[in-house]
């Protein structure tokens, strides 16, 4: 679709080569071949340690790492979904939090 709108006549004078993936990647399935291999994340990624109390969580809600002690997970990784946002200043608050509770368990 993307390229259907580039070839416009409106793009004419600005519009350059197809830089990826190339005039050469036209069927779906090459371009579903292009994507699995090539195309990655420009966000940060988040939601690689789940919290919670189930079997399929990494950290408790205090960000304890279960059945290690002394070892918490305090970043972007324990956000359940991407923010909207850079992931910044979430990370910041979730090192703020961790940082309190750190202090109180001492």
């Amino acid at each position: 679709m993307m390229r259907d709108i580039l070839a416009q006549p409106a793009f004419d004078g600005i519009r350059g080569e197809e830089y990826a993936p190339g005039k050469g990647v036209v069927s779906d399935a090459e371009l579903d071949e292009y994507i699995r291999n090539d195309c990655n994340s420009v966000y940060h990624p988040v939601g690689t340690c789940k919290m919670g109390s189930d079997s399929m969580a990494v950290v408790d809600d205090e960000l304890r790492v279960h059945g290690l002690g002394g070892l918490r997970v305090v970043d972007a990784s324990i956000m359940p979904t991407l923010t909207s946002g850079n992931t910044n200043a979430p990370t910041i608050m979730i090192a703020e939090k961790a940082a309190d509770m750190i202090r109180a368990a001492a």
